[in-house]
Parts: C-alpha cells; sequence; structure tokens
C-alpha cells in the first residue's frame, strides 16, 4: 500500500474504473449469449430485436474503449451473418 497521498488516490481511481470495465465487459458477454439464445429458439422476429440490441451494446463498448473498434465491427458483422443465414434458411421457399 502506498504512503504517498495522490498514489492512493491513482489506485482508487484505478480500481473504480477496473469494476466499471468489468461490468461493461460482462454486459457485453451477457449480450452475446443472449443473442445465441434467441438463433436457438429460431423466431426472426425476437433474433432480430435482440441482434439490435446486441449491436448497440458492441457499440458502445466500443466507443469506451472496452474493446478495439475493428473487433466490435468484426463482431457486428458475424452477428449479422448468421442473422441473415438463419432468416434465409426459415424464409418460405416459392
Amino acid at each position: 500500500m502506498p504512503n504517498i497521498q495522490s498514489s492512493i488516490k491513482s489506485m482508487k481511481k484505478d480500481a473504480a474504473r477496473n469494476r466499471r470495465n468489468n461490468m461493461r465487459k460482462s454486459l457485453l458477454k451477457t449480450s452475446l449469449r443472449k443473442f445465441q439464445k434467441a438463433m436457438a429458439e429460431g423466431d426472426p422476429e425476437k433474433v432480430k430485436d435482440v441482434l439490435l440490441q446486441t449491436t448497440r451494446v458492441i457499440d458502445k463498448s466500443a466507443s469506451k474503449g472496452i474493446i478495439h473498434r475493428n473487433a466490435a465491427a468484426r463482431r457486428k458483422s458475424k452477428l449479422a451473418r448468421q442473422y441473415n443465414q438463419m432468416a434465409a434458411e426459415t424464409a418460405p421457399q416459392e
């Protein structure tokens, strides 16, 4: 434990940032799990809603520096591909 006042304050700020970042990472992971669960159920309307929410969470995580913006783009693209593939499979055939 540091004795210098500024170091003590710095440690407190680091701990607060760490808690906040862990909370945001957890929210991101939870959102991705919700999307996978909705995909497993197979209802395109529900999946579309969850996809929009997940996309928002990913964008927010990227803007806050939780994940890199290219990683965010890659994840959103992957989710959109999965959704489009599922929607194409469940679409009525002519």
